[in-house]
């Protein structure tokens, strides 16, 4: 659930202009300046993908696509990552110019001294759950007492945990965490815990649709948790000032325009880009991520970050809330 590669050519067009104009020909001159100009080639953005590419990366397939990158002047590189866990450093270190990131993780990252910077948002919402089986014993956050609840990276899910334990008057020592790796579905599936956390509400739950156990999701921002980005756009500090970040945000936001007015239009340029991904999963997660895409991607809500800063220290992940200056900007 942290989640390939497409290359292109780059043009180069050039063309010398006749040394001499023909009396005869009238328009010689300005055919003469027209053929000596030459053609940009496009500029190469590398981006770093959080996991293999899937719907949550939807505006910017589509944008790639449509051709609204190449209009942009931007030859856009999606890279799926060989470990996801390299994401910030890489991007931090410049083996990529963009990173596709969580906004709880940056806080992280800033702590740790890595030189990252919020540009951009790509999924505006949460995905993350609670989740359990529709049939099973569990019904409330309650219910978890005493229970084992399944998870695959500590850290952010336990301090997500926590606060949604205690909005239904359970201490988190009251429940067993038992590590699953990433096989979150299985493991409630198979009995061996109770719930998991981590699960995306995109995903997770269809994936065990499919398999023939229906699932009930907890959401956090429904249990005591500040609302947070679940997907975002960094770069290193000193690309701040970069033309390609701006027109690449320009390019993304026409890209989730247009999956909102056509998503059935969107859904075929995708499985084009990606056929292998043309399946009942894929089709299904396309649908409930599109509501979650952010329409204005530069957009940056201070207050947002400022909250979950704040949720970040008192949970105990960092040790001071950084400013928003510190880890976010909006483009101008």
């Amino acid at each position: 659930m942290i989640r390939s590669a497409l290359l292109a050519a780059l043009l180069a067009l050039t063309s010398a202009a006749p040394t001499f104009a023909q009396p005869a020909a009238q328009n010689a001159p300005q055919q003469s300046a027209k053929s000596s100009e030459t053609v940009k080639p496009p500029e190469t953005v590398k981006v770093l993908l959080e996991w293999f590419v899937n719907p949550d990366h939807a505006p910017m397939v589509v944008a790639k696509e449509l051709g609204l990158f190449a209009k942009a002047g931007l030859d856009v590189e999606l890279l799926p990552p060989s470990d996801p866990s390299i994401v910030p450093r890489a991007v931090a270190s410049g083996q990529a110019d963009i990173g596709v990131h969580y906004q709880p993780s940056l806080y992280l990252d800033h702590a740790a001294g890595i030189p990252l910077v919020r540009f951009g948002t790509l999924v505006e919402t949460p995905l993350n759950t609670v989740t359990v089986l529709a049939k099973g014993p569990i019904k409330s956050l309650a219910d978890l007492k005493g229970k084992k609840v399944g998870f695959s990276v500590s850290g952010f899910e336990d301090a997500l945990l926590q606060r949604m334990l205690a909005s239904a008057g359970v201490d988190k020592a009251d429940v067993e965490l038992v590590n699953v790796n990433f096989a979150l579905s299985p493991s409630l599936i198979s009995g061996q815990v109770d719930a998991t956390i981590g699960g995306f509400r995109n995903f997770e739950l269809t994936q065990m649709r499919l398999k023939g156990h229906e699932g009930r999701a907890f959401l956090p921002e429904d249990s005591g948790v500040p609302a947070y980005d679940e997907l975002i756009f960094v770069t290193r500090p000193d690309l701040l000032k970069d033309s390609r970040l701006t027109r690449f945000l320009d390019a993304v936001e026409q890209g989730a325009i247009y999956l909102t007015n056509h998503p059935d239009e969107g859904w075929k340029l995708f499985i084009k880009a990606y056929p292998d991904l043309d399946d009942a999963l894929n089709r299904q997660a396309w649908i409930d991520t599109l509501p979650r895409f952010a329409k204005r991607p530069s957009a940056l809500d201070r207050r947002r970050y400022e909250r979950f800063g704040r949720f970040m220290l008192e949970a105990g992940l960092i040790k001071t809330a950084p400013t928003v200056d510190e880890i976010a900007v909006a483009l101008q």
